[in-house]
C-alpha cells in the first residue's frame, strides 16, 4: 500500500516538474536595449514592450543603457534581442563589417530635436549660443557629436565659437543644464527629461532653426531634416509654430531572432497602436506603411516578408 502510494507520488511529482519545465521553456524573454530613463527612446521603449507582453503575450523586458555605441552592440552580439536607436547611428555602429548580426525592424517614429535655453534669456534662435556653454562631446552617443555640430551650422556656428561641455549622453547634458553649469541643452523632443528641467529652472524655451541653413548642416550631418512642431504637450518650450531638427528613430534586431518573432512584433504593434500613445505619445506617427525606408543596412527577413505581405513598398530617404 506504502509502495503504491509512494509510486503514484513519485508519478505526480515527475508530471509536475514536466509541466514546470514546459512552462519554462515556454516563457521565453525578450531583452529590449534602450537609453537611460528620462529620455524619449526609453518611454519608447516602455510603451512597446508593454503592448507587446500585454497583447502578443511576449515577456520584454526593458533594458536601459548609457547610449547607442553600447546598446547597438549589445543587440549585435544577442545580449538583447530588439533594441531602438537613430539611424545615422547604427550606419556608424555598422560600418567596416562592425556588429554584422544587427538587422533592422524599421522607422518607429521621427526624432525631433533641440536646444533648449532658459525661458528668461533673450536667446531665440541657434545663432545666439555663439560664446554660451553648450553641451557636446557624447561620449556614449557618439553621432549625437556631429548631429549638434550639424544643427550649429544651420547658424553658421562651429564648436569654436560656443564653450563646449563635454557630456557623456543627453540626460547630463540636461542636468548640466539643469545646474547652471550649462546655458543650453541638447534632447530630442518629448522625452520626459524635458519636462523635468523645464519645471526645475521655471520654463524653458526651444531655439529656432534657420531653414537656409540645412544645406551646411547636410554636410556635417546628412541624416538631418526639417519638421514641423507647434506648441503642445508634447512640444515644450516651443513657443509659436517652427521647423525642428529631425532624424529617424529605428528598431532594431538580431539576425538569429526568428523570423516570426519579427513579423508578431510589427503586427501587434500596428493593431494596438492606441495602447501604445497612450505611454508614449510621440508613437502617434508610428505606422507599418512608415517602417520600410532606404536605408543602406540590412532589414530582418521577418520585417521584410511583413512589408511583402503587406504591399509595402520601400521609402526614399527625406
Amino acid at each position: 500500500m506504502l509502495s503504491a502510494f509512494r509510486g503514484a507520488a513519485y508519478v505526480l511529482l515527475a508530471c509536475g516538474a514536466a509541466a514546470l519545465a514546459g512552462s519554462d521553456a515556454g516563457a521565453q524573454t525578450y531583452g529590449f536595449a534602450t537609453l537611460p530613463p528620462g529620455t524619449l527612446n526609453h518611454t519608447t521603449a516602455s510603451a512597446i514592450s508593454k503592448v507587446l507582453k500585454e497583447k502578443a503575450g511576449l515577456n520584454v523586458l526593458v533594458q536601459p543603457t548609457a547610449g547607442e555605441t553600447v546598446l547597438i552592440p549589445m543587440v549585435g552580439r544577442g545580449e538583447a534581442e530588439i533594441g531602438i536607436a537613430n539611424a545615422p547611428e547604427i550606419a556608424a555602429a555598422l560600418e567596416g563589417g562592425r556588429n554584422k548580426d544587427v538587422r533592422l525592424i524599421g522607422t518607429a517614429h521621427p526624432l525631433r530635436t533641440g536646444f533648449w535655453v532658459r525661458k528668461d534669456t533673450p536667446m531665440k534662435t541657434i545663432g545666439d549660443l555663439k560664446g554660451k556653454r553648450v553641451p557636446m562631446g557624447y561620449s556614449a552617443m557618439r553621432v549625437l557629436d556631429a548631429m549638434t555640430r550639424g544643427a550649429l551650422a544651420t547658424a553658421n556656428l562651429t564648436e569654436k565659437d560656443v564653450s563646449l561641455i563635454l557630456v557623456p549622453n543627453v540626460v547630463r547634458g540636461a542636468d548640466d543644464f539643469a545646474s547652471g553649469a550649462a546655458d543650453a541643452f541638447f534632447f530630442a523632443f518629448g522625452g520626459p527629461k524635458v519636462r523635468e528641467v523645464d519645471a526645475t529652472v521655471g520654463g524653458i524655451r526651444a531655439l529656432e532653426i534657420n531653414e537656409a541653413g540645412m544645406p551646411a548642416a547636410r554636410k556635417i550631418f546628412p541624416y538631418g531634416y526639417l519638421l514641423d512642431a507647434a506648441p503642445g504637450p508634447v512640444f515644450v518650450g516651443v513657443e509659436k509654430p517652427m521647423k525642428v531638427y529631425t532624424f529617424d528613430n529605428v528598431l532594431l534586431t538580431n539576425a538569429k531572432v526568428p523570423d516570426d518573432v519579427v513579423y508578431k512584433i510589427i503586427e501587434t504593434l500596428e493593431a494596438n497602436k492606441p495602447d501604445l500613445v497612450a505611454v508614449q505619445p510621440v508613437l502617434r506617427e508610428f505606422a507599418a506603411a512608415s517602417l520600410y525606408k532606404q536605408y543602406e543596412m540590412p532589414y530582418h527577413p521577418g520585417a521584410l516578408k511583413y512589408f511583402k505581405d503587406k504591399g509595402i513598398e520601400a521609402k526614399a530617404l527625406q
